[in-house]
């Protein structure tokens, strides 16, 4: 999930590197989703922060955090948890 803000809006460069990496992978369990921290109660904690944040959910948990946009830390986050 990459949480944002209505002010800095979702982060579009990840898009490419999200689809790149579920092409290459195959897997019906990566989805990609953006969630505006403004309007979630359950997201409130990341607000007034000035860098994307990535959320990664398996089962409905919260698995791990990503600050910032760092493919490499994104890659790799993802293939550990898929």
């Amino acid at each position: 999930v990459d949480a944002f803000q209505a002010w800095c809006g979702p982060c579009k460069t990840v898009v490419d590197l999200f689809q790149k990496i579920r092409n290459e992978v195959c897997s019906n369990l990566l989805h990609f989703a953006v969630a505006e921290v403004d309007s979630i109660d359950a997201l409130e904690g990341y607000r007034g922060q000035c860098q994307p944040v990535f959320l990664f959910y398996a089962e409905g948990e919260l698995v791990a955090v990503v600050r910032g946009v760092n493919a490499p830390v994104l890659q790799k986050t993802i293939l550990e948890q898929l």
